[in-house]
């Protein structure tokens, strides 16, 4: 099932249970999604979907600490912000980045630069299917390098 139609069935569940909250977060994303893929004359996809989740995480991280400093309530927001970012994969720790890149080891060394190495690196991790951050990434290729 795609993370589309997942998202669409999620919305008729919200919409069954009452659950406002997750109806109009979810109806947003598939509606900013559905925009970006008539942008690009296409179909939407998992990657665009997710494209507009991290959007609307980033945005909401930017704007929830303003709204607390100046005292308003962001109970609504924080409810939003933690839906969304159930959405997005697990972001993979430094040890498990090490762990997938033992074996690379040699392999990362023998690279010319640093960014080569990350780049190898990038390649075997995204083989995994990992979801990772890119400063863990250089931080665990740097010691692996050193």
């Amino acid at each position: 099932m795609s993370l589309n139609d997942e998202l669409k069935a999620r919305v008729t569940a919200a919409m069954k249970g009452g659950d406002t909250l997750t109806r109009d977060t979810l109806r947003t994303v598939l509606g900013e999604a559905q925009m970006d893929a008539l942008r690009r004359k296409g179909e939407i996809t998992d990657d665009s979907i997710l494209g507009v989740v991290r959007k609307a995480v980033a945005g909401l991280k930017e704007t929830i600490p303003l709204a607390k400093k100046d005292g308003r309530d962001t109970t609504h927001q924080e409810a939003e912000l933690g839906l969304l970012e159930a959405l997005l994969p697990k972001v993979w720790e430094r040890d498990a980045i090490a762990t997938a890149l033992a074996a690379l080891r040699e392999e990362l060394r023998a690279a010319k630069s640093d960014g080569q190495a990350i780049g190898v690196a990038m390649k075997a991790l995204k083989a995994l299917g990992a979801a990772t951050n890119p400063d863990d990434v250089k931080a665990v290729v740097s010691a692996a390098r050193a």
